[in-house]
């Protein structure tokens, strides 16, 4: 059983100051779990003394939700110097190991707060989680352009939220205007270009497309039916089966096309199995079990 100081030991510090030693461990690395406030002051600095007091009550009071650094710039001029922060106090806010917010000269405490939520929000928390669940709703339910609308206002108010981003790609793939979602997808921000939502979303272009130019899925089954190595009739039927909404039955058929030649056409049927993976969540259950199967193939 953990003693008192080692329970203390073992939950992470809210506030804390850092140095040139630490700021990546503090800072970057930590930022990857929850949203980090670093702030520059110095014991010199007069605002700092206002602003402080300030960002660690708010701090304090999201509760774990986003943590506060602080760094005596004339102890640790070389972080300084790489953020460029020529005056204090200075405020940056971190998250995924990127700087997200800033803000330079002291703040009154509701500016602070909507600071704060800007950044809980990023992580997923704040009042943005309900809108986000109900524009993922409305798309469910076919609301598409209600859905767009609330997408649109949540990066209105979190221009980097991938989610929000993610989703309104999708919603324009599902008005069928594949152009204005490979638009959205290629000019997401560069903070969020290569977040787990925007590469599904960009996977979904890529099906949709296919999809577009499927042959019927009778003909195709038929053809694989008659030639069970026809391998290109087996790939298009797979199209044709994911087009239709079957997607288990697409992932069966590049399954067993991988599984008659792994080598067919440059590997395609590994690589479209890949593509379908991403563009599902990844805890589908069609997923996990497709994954399974292909890894149980490649190192049989």
């Amino acid at each position: 059983m953990l003693g008192l100081s080692e329970k203390t030991a073992a939950v992470p510090t809210v506030i804390k100051d850092t140095t040139e030693a630490t700021f990546l461990a503090d800072v970057i690395e930590a930022s990857r779990e929850v949203p980090v406030i670093v702030d520059f002051w110095a014991p010199w600095c007069g605002p700092c003394k206002t602003l402080g007091p300030l960002l660690e009550a708010a701090v304090t009071a999201a509760k774990g939700r986003v943590r506060m650094v602080k760094v005596d710039v004339d102890q640790n001029q070389r972080i300084a110097a790489q953020l460029r922060v020529q005056s204090i106090p200075a405020v940056y806010a971190f998250w995924q190991g990127q700087p997200v917010d800033a803000f330079q000269g002291a703040l009154p405490g509701s500016d602070i707060k909507k600071f704060i939520d800007k950044l809980t929000a990023l992580a997923g928390d704040g009042g943005l989680a309900d809108a986000l669940e109900a524009a993922e709703g409305m798309l469910a339910e076919g609301a598409v352009v209600d859905a767009v609308e609330t997408f649109a206002a949540i990066l209105d108010e979190e221009p980097q939220n991938a989610v929000a981003y993610g989703g309104l790609v999708r919603a324009h793939i599902a008005m069928g205007d594949l152009d204005q979602a490979e638009a959205f997808a290629n000019g997401a921000p560069a903070a969020i270009a290569k977040s787990k939502e925007i590469e599904a979303a960009r996977a979904q272009i890529e099906l949709a497309r296919q999809a577009a130019k499927a042959g019927p899925e009778r003909e195709l089954r038929a053809a694989v039916e008659a030639d069970a190595q026809d391998h290109q009739a087996r790939f298009d039927l797979a199209t044709a089966l994911h087009a239709t909404g079957k997607v288990e039955e697409a992932v069966d058929e590049l399954l067993e096309l991988f599984r008659r030649d792994r080598e067919w056409n440059d590997g395609a049927a590994r690589a479209q199995l890949f593509i379908l993976f991403d563009a599902l969540k990844p805890q589908d259950p069609i997923v996990l079990k497709g994954r399974r199967r292909l890894s149980s193939m490649i190192f049989s």
